[in-house]
């Protein structure tokens, strides 16, 4: 299993810190509770940055106040096809409270492997997904993949400034989110289907056809919580705060904490 390091010490400092201060405040005898999220990011693959996105991600987490205990494994090279080392054991997700699913692997079609994903978020383990996550498994013939991202999409179109409707004002994840808001240059998924548990938070319209299509939406995939974005293909919107913001509360959301 390849990990990437944790990049940014003063994180792990404070995360440290708190630990400290927690244990401290404990009898000898109790055990210390590390309130920290442990977040398992699965990325790589065709098309963006994902070690830029991966620092972005961890940085925001920082910013809004989630405390963080991020895991990276970036496996599979920057191609379309590609079966990961990790869910090898079928325990690939024990001891993490979220998997932030970012990877694009589009060509991989092999059913029992993507079930082996499937299985473990469908008996409990949350997750957010990001973007090419959508195309990834795209050719399989099983849709349980689909199922468990709560939408189907195939492919996108142009890259541009799209505006997002919030159509689930009240939501928490959407609370704070900014009417109006246009994105940053970024690529517009066309959904062909929305699951029976997928709640839509908020839409963007086709600049080709005027079609509305989700863009943040939640779903419940078995005992599973799941938040998902079709947004975040440029280095771009990995800089917008609003977006990060909204990936936050969307981890928040997924996992409860």
């Amino acid at each position: 299993m390849t990990f990437l390091p944790q990049s940014f010490p003063s994180m792990a400092i404070a995360i440290a810190l708190a630990g400290f201060l927690t244990a401290g405040s404990l009898r000898a005898d109790e055990p210390a509770e590390d309130p920290s999220l442990q977040i398992l990011l699965v990325t790589s693959g065709c098309c963006h940055d994902y070690d830029f996105q991966a620092k972005a991600m961890q940085l925001a987490a920082e910013k809004e106040g989630l405390k963080a205990v991020w895991t990276v494994v970036a496996q599979g090279g920057k191609g379309t096809r590609a079966e990961i080392d990790l869910y090898d054991s079928p325990d690939w997700a024990e001891g993490f409270d979220l998997v932030v699913h970012n990877e694009c692997f589009a060509g991989t079609k092999n059913a029992e492997y993507i079930r082996r994903i499937t299985s473990v978020h469908h008996a409990g383990v949350p997750a957010v997904v990001i973007h090419c996550a959508m195309h990834t498994y795209r050719d399989a013939d099983i849709d349980d993949w689909r199922e468990f991202l709560g939408v189907t999409s195939r492919r996108h179109e142009h890259q541009a400034h799209y505006g997002v409707a919030v159509q689930t004002p009240d939501h928490p994840i959407m609370q704070e989110f900014p009417e109006p808001y246009s994105t940053p240059m970024d690529e517009l998924y066309v959904i062909e289907k929305v699951w029976p548990h997928t709640e839509v938070l908020a839409t963007s319209k086709s600049q080709v056809n005027g079609k509305s299509h989700p863009v943040i939406w939640t779903n419940q995939y078995g005992k599973a919580r799941v938040f998902g974005t079709t947004y975040g293909h440029s280095k771009e919107t990995f800089q917008d705060d609003e977006y990060l913001a909204l990936l936050v509360r969307g981890m928040q959301w997924a996992s409860q904490k």
